[in-house]
């Protein structure tokens, strides 16, 4: 197993520890919870750069490391829709999109063709991972950018959503010949 590999496994590894620290919600546990999810950020860079450095690009990493992703930042969202902070309309729209996406990889796999992460699921996921960090913090819970309107909870889901639509749609129109019915 590749360096890069073993890194995405620990992000995966993370995730439960991540969530347990988020059900027990007391501010020390929230404080934890939100550096092991910030660590598990990271590592999704790390595991990229480490496979591109030194050619470590493998099938299992292409498959494993997109899914670390979607767990990862499904289940920030389901504890953030459960306590409030974020709509369930986004939650619902941004999953949508991950099994859109994964369903188009699906069909480009059966045809032969892997379809890589492009810069616009790089940006979705980034973006989320920084708007599920502040969703979690309790300090900027309450601050509103537009007074009466706009917190920095919906901010943040606004603009999930918004990349993680733009980035779906982009994904569709880049690989739209798998979806060709002739083969």
């Amino acid at each position: 197993m590749t360096t890069a590999n073993k890194i995405t496994l620990l992000r995966i590894a993370l995730i439960p520890i991540f969530m347990v620290l988020m059900l027990l919600d007391q501010p020390a546990t929230r404080v934890a919870a939100l550096l092991i999810f910030i660590l598990a950020g990271v590592t999704d860079h790390i595991d990229g750069y480490v496979a591109r450095k030194y050619n470590q690009i493998t099938i299992f990493g292409k498959f494993m490391d997109p899914l670390a992703d979607k767990i990862m930042v499904t289940s920030a969202m389901m504890i953030l829709v459960a306590w409030g902070r974020m709509p369930s309309w986004a939650a619902v729209i941004i999953i949508a999109r991950e099994f859109a996406v994964s369903g188009l990889r699906l069909i480009a796999a059966a045809k032969g063709d892997v379809i890589a992460a492009g810069f616009s699921g790089k940006l979705k996921t980034t973006v989320s991972i920084i708007a599920i960090c502040f969703m979690i913090t309790d300090r900027v819970h309450d601050f509103e950018i537009i007074p009466h309107l706009l917190n920095v909870d919906m901010a943040g889901s606004m603009l999930m959503v918004i990349v993680t639509v733009w980035s779906g749609v982009e994904y569709f129109v880049r690989n739209r010949k798998i979806l060709d019915y002739k083969s």
